[in-house]
């Protein structure tokens, strides 16, 4: 057993200071042995070696224990000391809270500069006013249910991040978190629960570095007098009520932006499925349909029509939060279209969205977009809204086509309608035709033209015209060479009508008569006409022709029909009169003989038959 030193007063010092005694700075390695001091109030230890509580249990009448600055590893020794109001025992080297269940009447708890981890075994304290556990390790504030009369909690210069149960502490007034790793408002939330909270601190925290520290603390906690020691005053409350109004203007807006953004990849996915159905393929939207359409604009859309509940994009709508998702669960699975205006780009996502063409656009609207998208559109529908089109949006320069059944090089002369091409997008996706060698050198051969600058993103070159020129020109020719004139005039507009009679009007002149740049601008006219002449007719029209070619021809059979008969029959009564006639003849001659044999007789006749019509 190790020994330990007896303590013992002269009568002078017990009557001198009767109720306290202080031994710090002594070098004690144990607490000593105190006889005859059972009505001391008041113990200091302070600065010492002092490895283990003991030897104090006799002390029952002890109101302040002061063990500062020692080396005690574990709290222990302190069961009967149950009048204790006051334990200081920082800076040392606990690690644990322990051993203070007979404490009831503790009012002061100082735990600073030790080794604790967490908070624990402190929710019988209902008395304790002051707890310091500054310059611990604590990682997380909780588990402070109970203590109802704490007013002040000292917790600076920890590792911690986010704290809980505060707003469960009734008479708590002061908190000191400085110099912690609390970096977002969230962590601290429950703070602004809290009715009696008033000095609060947040310095040297990654929270107190940013821009929106100060008004939305302010704005959460308007309890506050105090915030980093420094007092609130009530401008700064009213500066903190602007920005927090602003915030959360700014916050619902991107609420509601992230909605209609998930909105749009909803309803993206639904026409993709439907356009899966109707190229019957066999839909595989889990694995296949997110990449297919991430590539869509990513940026808030300024107009959307059209809805869909099936996310394109799991792994992003797994992040969202509660109400975003509650807010998507309303959201309508009958649209299968979308129509989206994002600064300059119109993209049009199913065949319903080309109705969209025909709506009363805003002249700034209109003039702003530049590039139109189409996708999950059959390149056919496309085609019957071109002319809208062109009227609607005037400066559209940019074309871009994805999942649109472009099979075939005839299907680019279509957009020779169009006013104007600088850039066209056709993507592999959706899109055969990309796979020909030669689409690009056809494409720039029927739409020359528009002198077009890229195509796929790649710069058009001088070569790349030639080349073109050189590989369909001939094309061109012949096709226009084996039409009839009727048949040409018929395909172009008005104006190609007029050059193309010029040509021909000029065609019997001499030579000579014509000069060499007149010779150049027919030169030009002609391949624009020959050019003009490879047109694009879609499956629908051609049939629909066909239908009315039958419509045609049955009703022409029908009509020559009912003319043969007709002359047939005329022809039958012409032959019967002809063999009738001279019988008839004679017996008219006859009659009318007979008639006027007797006149007297044939006028009387006649005056009764005028007498009777009347």
């Amino acid at each position: 057993m190790p020994s330990f030193p007896i303590l013992q007063r002269s009568s002078e010092e017990k009557i001198l200071y009767s109720d306290r005694l202080t031994l710090e700075r002594q070098k004690l390695t144990v607490c000593p042995i105190i006889d005859g001091e059972e009505h001391l109030r008041l113990l200091n230890f302070q600065h010492n070696f002092i490895t283990r509580i003991q030897n104090i249990s006799n002390l029952q009448r002890l109101i302040f224990l002061d063990l500062y600055d020692n080396q005690i590893e574990e709290i222990s020794g302190l069961s009967t000391l149950r009048s204790l109001r006051v334990l200081l025992l920082g800076k040392n080297r606990i690690k644990k809270i322990s051993n203070l269940e007979n404490l009831k009447s503790l009012d002061v708890l100082d735990l600073h500069g030790n080794q604790i981890t967490r908070i624990e075994n402190v929710s019988h304290l209902c008395d304790l006013r002051v707890l310091n556990l500054a310059r611990n390790l604590l990682s997380h504030v909780d588990n402070l249910n109970g203590l109802d009369s704490l007013t002040e909690l000292n917790l600076r210069h920890n590792q911690i991040t986010f704290v809980r149960d505060v707003d469960n502490l009734p008479s708590l007034q002061r908190l000191f978190l400085s110099f912690n790793n609390i970096s977002t408002f969230e962590s601290v939330c429950c703070l602004a629960d809290s009715s009696s909270l008033s000095d609060i601190t947040f310095d040297g925290n990654p929270i107190a570095q940013e821009s929106w520290y100060k008004h939305t603390i302010l704005q959460n906690m308007m309890q506050l007098r105090q915030l980093d020691m420094k007092r609130v005053t009530e401008e700064e409350r009213r500066m903190a009520s602007v920005v927090a109004k602003k915030e959360e203007e700014k916050k619902r807006e991107s609420h509601k932006q992230s909605l209609l953004k998930e909105k749009k990849r909803l309803t993206i996915n639904n026409v993709a499925r439907k356009w899966d159905l109707q190229q019957h393929r066999t839909p595989n939207i889990a694995t296949n349909q997110d990449t297919k359409v991430s590539d869509s604009p990513s940026q808030d859309p300024s107009q959307l029509h059209g809805s869909a509940v099936v996310s394109a994009f799991p792994e992003e709508t797994g992040s969202l939060d509660s109400g975003l998702t509650s807010a998507l669960q309303g959201l309508s699975v009958t649209d299968t279209h979308l129509v989206e205006v994002d600064g300059d780009t119109l993209s049009l996502y199913g065949s319903g969205a080309l109705e969209s063409l025909d709506r009363n656009w805003s002249v700034q609207t209109a003039g702003m977009v530049t590039t139109v998208s189409f996708t999950f559109i059959e390149f056919d529908e496309i085609v019957q809204v071109l002319p809208k089109l062109k009227m609607k949006f005037p400066n559209s320069l940019h074309l871009k086509f994805k999942e649109t059944n472009l099979v075939m090089l005839q299907q680019f002369n279509a957009l020779a309608q169009l006013r104007r091409v600088d850039q066209l997008t056709i993507d592999p996706q959706g899109n055969p035709v990309v796979n020909f060698t030669l689409w690009k050198y056809y494409v720039l051969f029927r739409l020359s033209h528009f002198s077009m600058q890229k195509i796929n993103g790649t710069e058009v070159t001088q070569n790349d015209m030639i080349m073109a020129e050189r590989l369909f020109g001939i094309l061109a020719h012949v096709a226009s060479s084996e039409l009839p004139q009727y048949r040409l005039i018929s395909i172009l507009g008005d104006a190609r009508k007029k050059q193309f009679r010029y040509l021909l009007e000029t065609k019997g002149k001499k030579p000579g008569l014509v000069n060499e740049d007149n010779n150049d601008s027919k030169r030009l006219v002609g391949e624009n006409t020959n050019r003009a002449t490879l047109n694009y007719t879609t499956r629908d029209f051609y049939n629909e022709r066909l239908e009315e070619i039958k419509e045609k021809k049955k009703f022409c059979k029908m009509y020559m029909e009912d003319l043969v008969k007709e002359a047939t029959d005329i022809n039958m009564k012409n032959e019967a009169l002809q063999k009738l006639w001279p019988q008839m003849f004679i017996e008219l001659v006859r009659d009318a003989v007979i008639e006027i044999r007797n006149k007297n007789s044939y006028m009387k006749l006649c005056l009764q038959q005028i007498t009777d019509q009347k």
